[in-house]
């Protein structure tokens, strides 16, 4: 397939446009008493209450609870969101500028594996960095907490091409 050919980008999120490093949350939560944390939550692999968070089929404060029963008695909320927000990097603003300039010759997208809690953390940093919706930048963006649908799994692309009368033919997926 030939580069001409594309029309559309969809780009991921985490590692592509935001810098993220999961073992920042790997640390935090051992620091918070959570000795297990690798064998729950990695980027390559993540139990179902991880999965459920990122599919929206529990709430944030679902999530909170039962991550407080392996946590020490009293753990508060507020430490455990900040080890969960502990992998969310920076967004350097040389990214934005290079996504608004590939916006005025193809059609942009994102499709992210997500959670409300990061994607409120996110959000607002980049409101107040930026002073700016970062949503603005994509003709759409489409987080899985959103759509039930999560990446590696087709249905998820297959979702935003439908979604956005998208050709896969014409449209190039970025990932990290």
């Amino acid at each position: 397939m030939a580069v001409n050919n594309i029309k559309n980008i969809i780009f991921d999120l985490g590692g592509v446009i935001l810098n993220i490093d999961y073992h920042k949350t790997a640390n935090a939560f051992k620091e918070l008493g959570l000795t297990n944390f690798d064998e729950l939550y990695s980027q390559f692999q993540q139990n179902n209450l991880f999965n459920d968070l990122e599919t929206g089929n529990i709430l944030p404060q679902e999530f909170i609870n039962t991550i407080k029963l392996v946590l020490p008695e009293k753990t508060p909320t507020t430490e455990i969101i900040n080890a969960w927000n502990a992998m969310l990097l920076d967004l350097p603003r040389q990214r934005i500028d290079l996504l608004s300039r590939v916006g005025r010759n193809y059609r942009i997208f994102l499709l992210s594996n997500t959670n409300k809690i990061h994607y409120e953390a996110y959000m607002a940093y980049f409101e107040k960095e930026y002073q700016l919706s970062f949503n603005d930048i994509f003709e759409k963006a489409f987080y899985s907490h959103q759509i039930g649908l999560r990446k590696p799994n087709i249905d998820s692309f297959e979702f935003v091409l439908s979604n956005s009368n998208l050709d896969k033919k014409e449209t190039l997926f970025i990932l990290p």
